[in-house]
């Protein structure tokens, strides 16, 4: 679900790049100057891509909500303190091809060093 979300979201964003990037820079006008709109003027395109954006916007915010709900509840389930230790392993013997690795106390009992076991 979280990575259908994740494409979703992607293509949103992209998408919304492309159209703000389309948009004709007005100026710093606010709105204020002449000409008239009509179906097919240069402002009806520019109120179309307004709109569009403002949508595109609006479903990047919720994807991202959504994302962040997917996130919270998967982590929701993990801890770090329920985690078990990893066990510890000593690194073979270099040239010795038939050692396996043996497992590394946290304390040894004596003052002896754990070495792989020749057989």
């Amino acid at each position: 679900m979280a990575t259908i979300l994740l494409v979703i979201h992607l293509m949103i964003a992209v998408t919304l790049v492309a159209t703000i990037l389309l948009q004709r820079s007005e100026g710093g006008a606010l709105g204020i100057g002449g000409g008239g709109g009509g179906l097919v003027s240069n402002r009806a395109a520019g109120n179309a891509l307004t709109r569009s954006s403002g949508i595109l916007a609006a479903m990047f915010f919720m994807t991202s909500i959504g994302l962040t709900l997917l996130a919270r509840e998967d982590s929701r389930n993990q801890s770090i303190l329920d985690a078990e230790p990893a066990a510890v392993t000593a690194p073979a013997v270099p040239g010795d091809a038939d050692a396996t690795p043996v497992p590394v106390a946290e304390e040894p009992a004596s003052d002896e060093l754990l070495v792989p076991r020749a057989e």
